[in-house]
């Protein structure tokens, strides 16, 4: 996956188009990610050990990774992710429009 937790990610289809945040997940088994503030859905939950007052919660809920793009910050916008070979065999992600390193 070209994606990964902690990338800064622009969500673009959906219901949260246009909306930005980091990866916090990746779920590769269903090709999905955990993006912060984005596809949050109400949770009840009810008193247990940990949470002794229960109540409902807002929490992000996975979002197919198709529906996300790599943001590139020096862009300003969504970008590819391609992969450059370094002459010592290394492989590194690469933006598609501006050719910067991005690890």
């Amino acid at each position: 996956m070209k994606i990964k937790k902690g990338d800064q990610v622009i969500v673009i289809a959906g219901d949260d188009k246009g909306k930005t945040g980091e990866v916090l997940a990746v779920i590769p088994k269903t090709n999905r990610v955990l993006v912060q503030g984005v596809n949050m859905v109400t949770k009840h939950q009810k008193p247990n050990m940990k949470n002794n007052t229960g109540g409902i919660f807002r929490q992000e809920a996975p979002i197919s990774i198709s529906n996300v793009m790599f943001y590139d910050k020096s862009a300003k916008a969504g970008t590819r992710i391609k992969y450059n070979v370094l002459k010592d065999g290394k492989k590194t992600r690469v933006s598609a429009k501006t050719n910067d390193t991005i690890d």
